[in-house]
């Protein structure tokens, strides 16, 4: 017995000299405007590389963690950082589209993959080779959910709010429109904004006096709870819809009783897990936060960091980022803590839809759209 522990000892001693660090780079909005957004992603990403934070082979993987505070010039020094000094293998972020458009065009030239949890901007991966994402498009998300209010709500007409500055706000209230004119519905008119707006009561009395059926505000959540509490200060009580720009809780605390109602669209369901993964990742989630409901973002996250991982093992004998990537391009019907998630050979993503509801101050289902 006494040999048989020696060599197990032995064998144990010789896989810890033998492996080594690799580096996995995330960045992300800690801090900032929008710094739910980084917060949520990194809780998923962080849990997920301490459930999981060796390869196959035993080498441990470091997350190297970078605050880009919502801006870009903040996100290229620090995706030139993580490449050129840490040493990174594959980059996990950034969180909005134009700082994530920002971090791919470093990550490209350098070739180093780059995986988007969350940045759905229909041409983010146009003619890019390194650059993938685990969320869907948002001519997916604008077609699916104007399909669901003309044909499951029958609403007819309604008024989009757009925040010009913004490529996320831009695409999805494209796709929306497009979608929900060609379901017989029309846009009665699109009212522009800007991120940092505090005072949204002109556009609010123009679109109370339209009389539509609902306004959709494909926007971040800072806005859409200002414009929610605005409104209802208004007078306005018809239906407030939106874009995964607003799931999260701090939309809900900002809001308060205002966006009580509000329907929008999601990636993800806590009380609706598909796979084995997402269930016993709930469960740790709950188990270290002291929380049941996982954010969709953080379930993003997640699935990021699962998709880097896996990949990385399918290159355990030959670690480098060209395989990387390439295994990560090949990534079909894996099991994620969303759902199930294919990524096709320009890194686009393949996953359903939900639709939600804030019901007493809680994200509720309402319906999953498959692709």
């Amino acid at each position: 017995m006494k040999k048989y522990i020696v060599a197990l000892t032995s064998l144990a001693l010789a896989s810890s000299l033998y492996a080594k660090d690799v580096n996995v780079g995330v960045i992300l909005p800690l801090t900032g405007t929008i710094a739910a957004y980084g917060q949520d992603v990194f809780a998923g990403v962080e849990l997920a590389n301490k459930l999981n934070p060796t390869l196959s082979n035993g080498d441990k993987v470091n997350l190297i963690v970078i605050d880009n505070k919502g801006d870009k010039l903040e996100t290229s020094s620090g995706v030139n950082r993580l490449i050129s000094q840490n040493g990174v293998l594959g980059i996990i972020g950034a969180a909005a589209t134009p700082n994530t458009i920002q971090a791919i065009s470093i990550a490209e030239d350098k070739k180093v993959p780059l995986i988007a949890p969350v940045a759905s901007g229909d041409r983010l991966l146009d003619k890019k080779k390194y650059a993938s994402r685990v969320c869907f498009k948002d001519s997916f998300q604008g077609d699916k959910f104007a399909n669901y209010v003309a044909k499951d709500l029958k609403l007819s007409n309604a008024v989009l709010i757009v925040d010009q500055s913004n490529v996320y706000s831009l695409g999805l209230a494209k796709a929306f429109e497009e979608s929900f004119v060609a379901n017989g519905g029309k846009v009665l008119k699109k009212l522009m904004i800007n991120s940092g707006d505090k005072d949204f009561r002109a556009v609010i009395s123009q679109f109370k006096a339209l009389n539509a059926d609902f306004v959709y505000m494909p926007i971040y959540h800072p806005e859409a709870a200002l414009i929610a509490r605005q409104a209802r200060q208004m007078g306005f009580d018809k239906l407030l819809a939106a874009g995964d720009g607003i799931n999260n809780q701090t939309f809900i605390e900002l809001g308060g009783n205002a966006v009580e109602g509000v329907i929008f669209t999601d990636s993800f369901d806590s009380g609706n897990p598909s796979t084995k993964l997402g269930k016993d990742f709930i469960a740790n989630y709950e188990k270290t936060k002291g929380v049941k409901e996982l954010p969709a973002f953080s379930a993003m996250g997640a699935d990021a960091y699962y998709v880097m991982l896996n990949a990385m093992n399918a290159c355990i004998d030959n670690l480098n980022a060209e395989c990387i990537n390439e295994k990560i391009h090949q990534t079909t019907n894996f099991e994620g803590v969303g759902g199930l998630i294919s990524i096709d050979s320009s890194g686009n993503a393949t996953r359903s839809v939900v639709i939600k509801e804030i019901k007493n101050q809680k994200q509720v289902y309402k319906t999953i759209i498959n692709p």
